[in-house]
């Protein structure tokens, strides 16, 4: 079978090299002609000039059509030595390609500076700039996540969880990750919000449900108060909890906030560094994910948020077009508003291009000479002529006529000297 196969562009070729090689072939018998009608008239005149270059552009095109055909094939089927040179040193020669493209193209310097003069991050922050181009991109994201989503099924989700993840997760340590976390959450304050958060939306459900209180703490209460004492009390307890958290979110300084942050701060420490806590932080944790539910619940989570997802990329006047869009257009903006942003993007793609280059070029440029090794001498021969020999039989022409020009020059020189 062949490794070559035949693309359309194939016979368009085949008929501009028909149509060249007629060429070369009539002005070869074009001077052949002149060659015999004149070969008996008078030598010493005009007719003289013109049968020496008519013989000299013999001599041109037969060289010449030799040459180029050597390349190919034996001349004449003739097994003249040094002929045929494309079938027997293909593999040579693919090898010298690999190392040219190698040595040449595939360097860190050239790959560098095409990337510089491409001005890829500007071009791509103008694409991005054109509606229709960022529509582009959300339709082929969604193309590929759907088709993501669709060959991921629950088996294969289910089998992830419980054969990979829940068993690494077992195994490695989580209590000095949790607790480098959670000192850096302490350190930057990022927990002040969800602490925030927490108190106005305990403060308001207070504020909105003191019957709920009252029955709480009243089964609590002894049996022996009288009623009347128990709502005083459940009603001063009350108000205490509402004003005590009420202060507490409304002054960051509070207390009650820095002992929680001392709190936190001592939990991320022990998590570091005390044996006792770190074992329990692990204990806790493997009894967590070693319940049998939690490869249910984890494939309830994804069964959600794939529906969810698939949802959102069926409607395009959904949250995830939408912000899409608003995300491509302000990356696009970056790229040709901001220099420094654009170049630091240029730099790291310059990074990643050198590393390719210089881990991947060798075996890159590999596929050129695997490729020829594989290919039949005589189909590649016929292969490469068809793309180059429509060009090549310019040289059979210009042999013609530079040998016409040629036996001119040299029977004047000789009608001179003589």
């Amino acid at each position: 079978m062949s490794l070559m196969l035949p693309s359309p562009a194939d016979a368009a070729r085949r008929s501009g090299l028909r149509r060249m090689r007629l060429l070369a072939v009539s002005l070869l018998v074009f001077a052949a002609v002149v060659f015999v009608a004149t070969l008996q008239l008078d030598q010493d005149g005009v007719w003289g000039y013109v049968n020496t270059a008519a013989e000299a552009a013999m001599v041109g095109a037969l060289a010449d059509w030799f040459a180029v055909t050597a390349l190919f094939k034996h001349p004449l089927g003739l097994p003249i030595p040094h002929t045929a040179i494309i079938p027997k040193r293909k593999n040579e020669i693919g090898r010298n390609l690999q190392e040219f493209v190698t040595e040449n193209f595939l360097t860190e310097e050239i790959a560098r500076e095409r990337l510089a003069v491409a001005r890829v991050g500007e071009r791509i922050g103008r694409w991005l700039g054109v509606p229709a181009h960022r529509a582009r991109v959300r339709t082929e994201v969604v193309r590929v996540a759907r088709a993501g989503l669709g060959r991921l099924s629950d088996d294969e989700v289910r089998g992830l969880v419980e054969d990979f993840l829940v068993p690494r997760l077992i195994r490695e340590p989580i209590s000095p990750i949790a607790g480098a976390l959670l000192e850096g959450v302490v350190e930057e304050q990022t927990h002040h919000g969800l602490v925030d958060l927490g108190l106005e939306q305990l403060h308001d459900w207070l504020g909105d449900n003191p019957g709920t209180y009252a029955a709480v703490l009243g089964e609590r209460a002894p049996w022996w108060t009288p009623p009347w004492l128990d709502d005083r009390v459940i009603g001063w307890t009350y108000q205490q909890v509402l004003d005590w958290l009420r202060d507490i979110r409304d002054m960051p300084t509070h207390p009650a906030r820095r002992a929680l942050d001392d709190l936190l701060k001592r939990l991320a420490a022990d998590l570091q560094g005390n044996p006792e806590v770190m074992a329990r932080a692990e204990s806790l944790k493997e009894r967590l994910l070693s319940h049998p539910q939690v490869p249910e619940t984890a494939l309830g989570l994804w069964r959600s948020f794939r529906t969810s997802l698939t949802t959102a990329m069926d409607d395009e006047t959904s949250y995830f077009h939408v912000r899409g869009d608003e995300l491509l257009e302000h990356l696009g903006r970056h790229l040709v508003e901001d220099e420094v942003w654009r170049g630091r993007l240029e730099a790291r793609l310059g990074e990643a291009v050198s590393f390719f280059v210089n881990t991947y070029g060798t075996e890159l440029a590999e596929v050129i000479s695997v490729t020829v090794d594989r290919w039949d001498g005589k189909e590649a021969a016929e292969r490469i002529e068809l793309h180059v020999g429509r060009d090549l039989q310019f040289i059979r022409i210009n042999g013609t006529i530079v040998g016409a020009l040629a036996g001119l020059g040299i029977h004047a020189v000789a009608q001179l000297v003589g």
